[in-house]
């Protein structure tokens, strides 16, 4: 039986990978014969790969009004290309629109895509989230959900050196209510954004403070964990 409902999921996710495939195949195919598609790619890639906060805040702000589009769009497509850190989009964010702005914007990418990577957990299944990041990490972070749930993806979006992507997948895997995981989205990414608006403007402060928060977070987590693996035994 269970073999059977297996066999079953497992045809079931067959069609969003062949509308995946389709949508891959038309970008391939723009970026080969039509030039300014090339071209806008290409520059994208270099840009947005070549770890200059002043050269990628540049290259947003030359968009004009497009520019917070932009980010949304490159805050979604760092979930799948690692090279792109969400929290340099973050700095940028803050240093070419401003401190409030520049905020709203970071929760508005935030938003998007964690929405896209739950809802990609949720529909396409396992068989696409494994292949994004890989089968042990996706059984460690089911377990650290299913243990923790609420707090689980707000201490991931505290810490930004935690893997925020995956915990968007495998949420919508296991069917975590949205609304549930988007508000401990919100509320996990919401410190972390005010402390890059306030010392954003300073690289190297921003820096050390990142390093510090993550260490401070990250020792809070481990402190909460083991004390509830200590109640739960009593």
């Amino acid at each position: 039986m269970a073999e059977s409902v297996e066999t079953t999921s497992v045809k079931k996710s067959k069609a969003p990978l062949i509308v995946s495939g389709i949508i891959i195949a038309a970008l391939v195919a723009a970026y080969f014969f039509v030039p300014g598609v090339r071209e806008f790619f290409t520059e994208a890639w270099a840009v947005l790969t070549s770890n200059d906060e002043e050269r990628i805040t540049k290259w947003v702000s030359d968009f004009g009004w497009m520019g917070p589009t932009m980010l949304i769009l490159a805050m979604v497509a760092q979930m799948f290309l690692i090279v792109i850190p969400s929290v340099a989009l973050m700095v940028v964010s803050i240093l070419a629109y401003g401190p409030i702005f520049g905020s709203l914007i970071i929760f508005a990418a935030i938003f998007t895509a964690s929405s896209v990577g739950y809802f990609i957990g949720r529909y396409f299944g396992p068989v696409i989230v494994e292949k994004l990041i890989g089968p042990s990490n996706k059984i460690k972070i089911e377990d650290f959900i299913e243990d923790y749930g609420f707090w689980a993806v707000i201490v991931t979006r505290i810490n930004p050196f935690l893997s925020n992507d995956a915990i968007s997948f495998v949420g919508g895997i296991l069917k975590m209510g949205y609304w549930r995981f988007i508000g401990a989205t919100l509320v996990g990414i919401a410190p972390l954004t005010i402390f890059i608006a306030i010392i954003g403007k300073s690289t190297d402060g921003l820096k050390t403070g990142l390093l510090w928060g993550s260490l401070v977070s990250l020792a809070i987590f481990i402190l909460y964990v083991w004390w509830d693996k200590k109640k739960r035994k009593k």
